[in-house]
């Protein structure tokens, strides 16, 4: 039987809304480019960030629903193409002088690893900010306020081609683009390094595709999960040192740990699910405030353009909670 049958609408209008939240997420929310606070602008960035975010961001979605892997094949995949953007396509989690950002160096150096010509807290903190930003907190969030009944596809096999198509053509852009622009270029152990263990995390995520014995034990209320992830990761992005690397490390695994341990209880629920990608989109909308754009940015249009995307944080999240509460109406 198709998964996908049905009217289109009902399953395109999620999937429309994936593609368009997802680039939101990855590059609007924490305001530190030069387009902040250019309305104009940042359409026309959200609409070519459709393509380069949202479309992986929905293959990933409809592997993972289609194949059973759940959550952790959702995160694996998204670690995967977290690799693949930062490592092949745009090539930053190698550069050591990406676009001419002044801060850069400032930022790699103290953890830079020469051996592998990566920074250890960019590594961390690009893969795994395209891991939960760019793609599992935008498909938590949708799949909350727009799915009906179980987790089916939205998609049929030409929005699939359709998608995987636009996705390619937006990465061979993108690479086009840094190696007529950029000096520094991964090298081709470099790139090969970053297809395998982008290969690895696929392999992992099919490998590790199980349906774990649930048991009674106690979980944290769902809302408590929304400040206590925003604060962790917060938290493991206060330096760029070693020390900082450390404690990012410690915050983001001993999380990890916890809601693996968590995620086996009888108790836990989609709602919980939702509320750490809903603590996620805070911890990059509310450090905004703080942050200094690329470039010249007027303070009056930086800051209205953080409050917005605080405001659209906040609708999303809760619309999202309430959807996913076991007393929400029928949808």
């Amino acid at each position: 039987m198709d998964q996908t049958a049905g009217p289109a609408a009902p399953r395109l209008v999620p999937a429309l809304g994936l593609a368009l939240l997802a680039p939101v997420c990855a590059e609007l929310l924490s305001g530190y480019d030069d387009t902040t606070g250019h309305p104009v602008v940042l359409v026309f960035m959200v609409l070519v960030g459709a393509a380069l975010y949202g479309a992986p961001a929905l293959l990933i979605r409809e592997t993972a629903r289609r194949t059973g892997l759940g959550w952790p094949g959702v995160l694996l995949l998204a670690a995967a193409l977290g690799i693949v953007q930062a490592g092949i396509i745009d090539q930053s989690l190698f550069s050591t002088d990406y676009r001419g950002i002044d801060y850069w160096a400032a930022m790699t150096e103290p953890t830079r690893i020469d051996a592998l010509g990566i920074s250890a807290i960019t590594m961390l903190t690009f893969v795994g900010g395209h891991m939960a930003w760019s793609f599992t907190a935008p498909i938590a969030i949708v799949e909350a306020i727009h799915t009906r009944g179980p987790q089916r596809p939205w998609l049929r096999a030409p929005g699939l081609a359709v998608t995987a198509i636009v996705y390619l053509a937006a990465a061979y852009f993108v690479l086009r683009d840094h190696y007529a622009n950029e000096t520094d270029h991964a090298s081709p152990a470099q790139l090969t390094g970053a297809a395998a263990c982008a290969a690895a995390l696929i392999a992992l995520a099919f490998l590790l595709r199980r349906n774990p014995v649930r048991r009674p034990r106690r979980v944290p209320p769902a809302w408590a999960l929304v400040p206590a992830s925003a604060a962790a990761i917060i938290a493991s992005t206060v330096s760029y040192s070693w020390t900082g690397f450390a404690l990012a490390a410690v915050l983001l695994g001993g999380g990890a740990v916890a809601i693996v341990f968590w995620s086996r209880s009888m108790a836990w629920t989609p709602r919980h699910a939702v509320a750490l990608a809903s603590g996620a989109l805070y911890a990059v909308v509310l450090p905004s405030f703080i942050t200094d754009p690329i470039g010249e940015v007027d303070p009056v249009a930086k800051y209205a353009n953080n409050a917005v995307m605080t405001l659209l944080v906040i609708g999303l999240t809760w619309w999202a909670m309430r959807r996913s509460s076991p007393a929400a109406p029928p949808r």
